[in-house]
């Protein structure tokens, strides 16, 4: 079996969740012996796929969507999308047609699949919830000494690690933050550079932020071993890979309230509202005081890995051929 992978345009110029959601799907699927193309423009590859899963429904998806389904071929899409209250930011209308258009909807959760069906009136026979999944790597325990050598940081820290952008929320993290006794450790690419100035303007000497860490790394890895905690307070998420990585440790979570991780983490973190400073600051108290979860860790390696992710997509892919 040929699967072909394609995304929106723009995706892989500031790589976040999605992104690296579709290449570990890839290697994933390529361990169980399917073959898995990646769209070149240049050269489409058409007539050597199977099925075509396109990751993602932003804006400009459709016309290459359309084609595939002009072209014959099975289209599975992932939305890797949580409508909340912020709905009404998105292409609402070329999302439905997006949704209809394709042949299964692959949603990284039963709740993101029922939201998606409620809201564009769909049967829900046509979602098959696939997993967010781990890397191997995040499971076994990184060496914090690399850490905290590398950053100079002498002394327990909350750990946020997301790109720097309105959903993920920084401006209010930082905000809640202010006179916590624990410093608190942004890091990700900074997406929206207007969103970092509005950020910067309320930043105070209880946070600091390092830039983005090489996804995998022994510094990557190391941040998880380090932390006291894991932030992931945004204004949605589903459930969010950075999240799944540190809980893969066993850290302890204060995650948003919004979005579907609490159909993956069940009563492990504190949850908080992503629209309430307070929420957010009662948040990062409660996680200061939490102990890492050995049973935690044991529910995400035996739920959300990669290998599981691309087991439930080949069997998707078989029903469509």
């Amino acid at each position: 079996m040929k699967v072909l992978f394609n995304t929106y345009p723009v995706a892989f110029d500031c790589p976040g969740g999605g992104e690296v959601q579709l290449m570990e799907c890839k290697a994933a699927l390529e361990r169980r012996g399917i073959e898995v193309l990646l769209y070149d423009p240049w050269q489409p590859q058409f007539d050597q796929a199977d099925v075509v899963h396109f990751f993602s429904v932003q804006g400009g998806s459709i016309p290459f969507c359309r084609h595939v389904k002009n072209r014959g071929l099975p289209l599975a899409i992932s939305p890797i999308l949580w409508l909340g209250e912020n709905k009404y930011d998105y292409a609402l209308k070329e999302i439905g047609a997006l949704l209809e258009l394709c042949d299964v909807v692959l949603p990284n959760s039963r709740a993101e699949g029922k939201l998606l069906a409620n809201w564009y009136k769909l049967p829900e026979s046509k979602f098959a919830p696939v997993v967010n999944g781990v890397d191997d790597r995040f499971f076994a325990k990184g060496d914090p000494l690399i850490f905290c050598e590398r950053f100079g940081i002498e002394t327990p820290f909350l750990l946020n690690i997301a790109n720097i952008e309105p959903r993920k929320n920084q401006k209010r993290l930082i905000q809640a933050s202010r006179d916590l006794e624990m410093l608190v450790i942004l890091a990700g690419r900074i997406r929206d550079e207007a969103y970092w100035k509005e950020c910067q303007e309320y930043m105070h000497p209880g946070v600091r932020y390092i830039g983005p860490l090489e996804y995998a790394s022994d510094l990557h890895r190391s941040a998880y071993a380090a932390c006291k905690g894991f932030i992931l307070a945004t204004r949605l998420e589903t459930p969010g890979l950075a999240a799944l990585e540190a809980a893969a440790q066993g850290v302890p979570l204060c995650i948003t309230s919004e979005g579907c991780a609490e159909e993956y983490f069940g009563e492990h973190p504190h949850y908080v509202d992503p629209q309430s400073v307070e929420s957010i600051r009662a948040g990062l108290k409660a996680v200061c005081g939490m102990e890492r979860s050995p049973e935690l860790a044991r529910l995400v390696k035996r739920r959300y890995t990669w290998d599981e992710a691309g087991r439930q997509l080949h069997e998707v892919y078989t029903r469509l051929v």
